[in-house]
This record gives structure tokens, C-alpha cells and sequence, in this order.
């Protein structure tokens, strides 16, 4: 089996700039999500206001945002959400790049641990996200404002980070 090659990218924070093509790099990974769910995952003013309580780190190519994460972060807890890969670029370490800043600068801030929530119907992301050192906390409903096609519910998974 031939590996894909690697990519160049390059790590920053996200700025009001970038919101559209944030939601563009958003909704195109999430369409994977429409045999459960109606509609687009978010849209420009959508992430504009989250970066008002958090933050995006972006991974750039050449060819602009190929890999974004929201951040949050609350005290002692840290939210990751929002982990977006170009479709054509999944599998090749960009999301476990950008877990990996997330993790360490939650940490910094003092964090000590990482969550996140799932959706039960995207059957490989549990383990994916385990094998990252996530286990799951709890089961919660499936609540957003979008039109949902089959039943389904939200697992919290969460993370202690390094003291």
C-alpha cells in the first residue's frame, strides 16, 4: 500500500478575516454527516461568534485552510470542537496535528483536561478519538437546530491533560 504524500502546512489563529472560508472548510468536511442530518453545519457568522469565546487554530496549505479546530476554554476545562479536515486531505495526520496544538494549548492555559462530543452514527470517530487518549463520559441528546433524518444522540468523551 502506497502512503499518501505529505503536505505542507502551516499552523496559525484564526482572525474575523477568515469566517466564510472557515465555514466553507467546515460544512465541506461535516457533508459526510447528511445521511442523519439536514442542512449545512454552520455558516460564517456562526463561526465569526464563536471566535468572540474561543479560538480557531487553522492548518494553511498553498491552497488556504485545509484543516481548522475550535477551542474553548473555560477554568480548568477545555471544549475541542469543530475538527475540520478537507475531505480530500483526511488520513493524513491533520486532525491528530491539530488535537495535538489544541491539547497543548489548553494545557498551557492551565486546562487539565480536553472534551468533546460525537455523534453515535459516525462510527469511526469513537475510536479514533479513543487511540487519542479520549473516553466517553456520558450520552446526551442530539439537540441543534437542524432537521435530523435518523434517531441519534451526542457521546461526551473527555481527556485529563498533563499537570
Amino acid at each position: 500500500m502506497t502512503q499518501a504524500p505529505q503536505i505542507a502546512v502551516t499552523l496559525r489563529r484564526a482572525g474575523a478575516q477568515d469566517a466564510a472560508a472557515l465555514a466553507r472548510l467546515i460544512n465541506r468536511a461535516y457533508e459526510i454527516e447528511r445521511f442523519f442530518v439536514e442542512g449545512v453545519r454552520t455558516t460564517a457568522e456562526e463561526v465569526a461568534g464563536l471566535m468572540t469565546g474561543g479560538l480557531f487554530f487553522v492548518l494553511d496549505s498553498d491552497r488556504g485552510p485545509v484543516a481548522a479546530v475550535y477551542v474553548k476554554t473555560e477554568g480548568v476545562f477545555a471544549q475541542l470542537q469543530m475538527l475540520s479536515v478537507s475531505p480530500e486531505l483526511q488520513g493524513r495526520g491533520l486532525g491528530t496535528r491539530l488535537v495535538a496544538v489544541s491539547e497543548a494549548y489548553s494545557q498551557a492555559l492551565g486546562c487539565r483536561s480536553m472534551g468533546l462530543q460525537i455523534v453515535n452514527l459516525r462510527a469511526e470517530l469513537r475510536p479514533w478519538y479513543r487511540s487519542l487518549g479520549y473516553c466517553e463520559t456520558q450520552r446526551i441528546p442530539y439537540v441543534v437546530d437542524r432537521a435530523i433524518k435518523r434517531p441519534c444522540h451526542f457521546i461526551k468523551m473527555a481527556k485529563p491533560l498533563a499537570a
